[in-house]
């Protein structure tokens, strides 16, 4: 469990690293606003098209001709 101290430090800002045997084996940062305002699966998706057409469409007619 994290100490109120560690919990403090990332409140400010800062990162805190784990060491395990004095090597690094994880990070603790704190979130950035933008991670905060929605998730990633809400924001727009890149549309894909192919000739003209959307590449669902695309697939759709693909699967229609049997190729």
């Amino acid at each position: 469990m994290m100490d109120n101290n560690a919990s403090a430090l990332i409140t400010k800002g800062e990162t805190i690293h784990i060491l395990c045997y004095g090597k690094p084996v994880a990070e603790i940062t704190p979130l950035q606003l933008e991670e905060l305002s929605s998730p990633s699966w809400k924001k727009p998706a890149l549309r894909l098209s192919l000739n003209g057409i959307s590449l669902s469409q695309a697939i759709i007619e693909e699967r229609r001709s049997g190729k």
